[in-house]
């Protein structure tokens, strides 16, 4: 098992609520860490059907052998069991005593607010984030290669082939996934929404030009993407709204969490494939958005995560919002830094002055090449460094 950057956060949640649910995307890891860090903790996975019936048919049972706790895996499985755990947690408060993992993030969500309100703390874990691919038995070393894998860790505990295994992972996973939370029939018109989704990483939602090109009507795209969300798949990135007038675009931007199924998905089979692909731009972005939301999850903090754009034109990729500070990142694929590439991150900067609440900027140019330092204000940051960023401080 690689090292998770998640797990502190985990073991010091453990030791003050009695339940720690953590949530994110199938293949994440939740199962091995969670097992991992509570090695003593029976483990119960309620994907096996002879688990989940006895959870369902006799609830007070099923908790009456695990007096002393579990790990309790795909809770999302049965839901009707949160209500019993609940008394079940009333009763014995222990801290850690219950660790729930689940797949399917809005409907587990639901459930645990409604059954567990301040008895569950959450986490969120995401494929690897760069930081942790490094503890690799054999690490990518170049850009390309890295965000051509993308994070799921079999992919490097293994060492799959990524076409081969997330072929396999989009049918027994995405797909199935789909079916069972919206029963969708015409699985064919759901894989080219799916395919025209990636094509539309680090662009603006656009729900009914996406419909119309799927074939499906505005609604059926709505439920489809909220799918997609609910899985872990892909995020929206919101606008962020400063105190700027109406000059702002406020539709939120889609990105997919992992930039190895975006490429899978885009028909991307070598790294030396996206190194010329004509969408490497956006897919850069993506790679680099979903590194910092990580890098936030992993510390425990909310993603307090979003993108600037303007009507004239000026955007910022990502800004990240703390206390008195905004991080403004731009993301350029290239190798070489051109004049212009920190002009956006000036321009910012220039609008955001004299803006209240007054909050003090930090520009970050992240890009494709391996020169630092700092150009007109703006910190240098290569691909590699990108976990070294600041983002994961409150």
């Amino acid at each position: 098992m690689l090292p998770r950057s998640i797990r502190p956060r985990l073991e010091a949640l453990a030791r003050r609520f009695p339940v720690v649910t953590v949530t994110g995307p199938r293949q994440s890891g939740k199962t091995t860490l969670c097992r991992a860090t509570f090695p003593r903790k029976r483990y119960v996975s309620l994907e096996a059907v002879d688990a989940r019936e006895h959870a369902r048919d006799d609830p007070r049972g099923f908790l009456d052998g695990l007096r002393d706790g579990a790990i309790l895996d795909e809770v999302q499985r049965a839901p009707d069991l949160l209500s019993y755990l609940q008394g079940e947690v009333d009763e014995r408060p222990a801290p850690g005593r219950f660790v729930l993992t689940g797949s399917a993030n809005l409907l587990l969500l639901q459930s645990i607010s409604q059954s567990l309100a301040g008895r569950s703390a959450f986490l969120q874990l995401l494929p690897l984030g760069l930081d942790e691919i490094r503890h690799a038995k054999t690490p990518p070393g170049d850009l390309w290669t890295v965000i051509w894998r993308g994070g799921y860790p079999v992919l490097f505990d293994r060492e799959l082939d990524p076409p081969d295994w997330l072929d396999a992972y989009v049918t027994a996973y995405v797909e199935r996934d789909v079916r069972q939370i919206l029963n969708v029939g015409d699985l064919i018109s759901f894989q080219t929404f799916l395919r025209l989704a990636a094509s539309r990483s680090a662009q603006l939602v656009a729900l009914s030009a996406l419909g119309a090109d799927a074939g499906v009507t505005h609604n059926t795209a709505k439920a489809w993407l909220s799918v997609l969300e609910t899985s872990f798949l892909v995020f929206r990135l919101p606008a962020f709204h400063a105190n700027l007038g109406k000059r702002l675009v406020k539709t939120p931007k889609l990105h997919f969490v992992d930039t190895g199924l975006l490429c899978f998905l885009l028909g991307i089979r070598e790294p030396a494939q996206l190194a010329a692909h004509p969408l490497r731009g956006p897919i850069f972005e993506t790679w680099v958005v979903s590194e910092i939301l990580k890098s936030r999850l992993n510390a425990g903090l909310p993603p307090s995560l979003a993108f600037f754009r303007d009507r004239k034109g000026l955007e910022i990729d990502a800004i990240v919002e703390g206390a008195g500070t905004l991080l403004a990142v731009e993301a350029k694929s290239g190798r070489t830094i051109a004049a212009d590439f920190t002009r956006s991150l000036e321009s910012f900067e220039a609008q955001m002055e004299g803006v209240r609440p007054l909050r003090r900027i930090r520009s970050f140019l992240v890009h494709g090449g391996l020169d630092e330092g700092r150009r007109r204000g703006v910190t240098l940051l290569p691909w590699n460094a990108v976990d070294q960023g600041p983002w994961a401080k409150p």
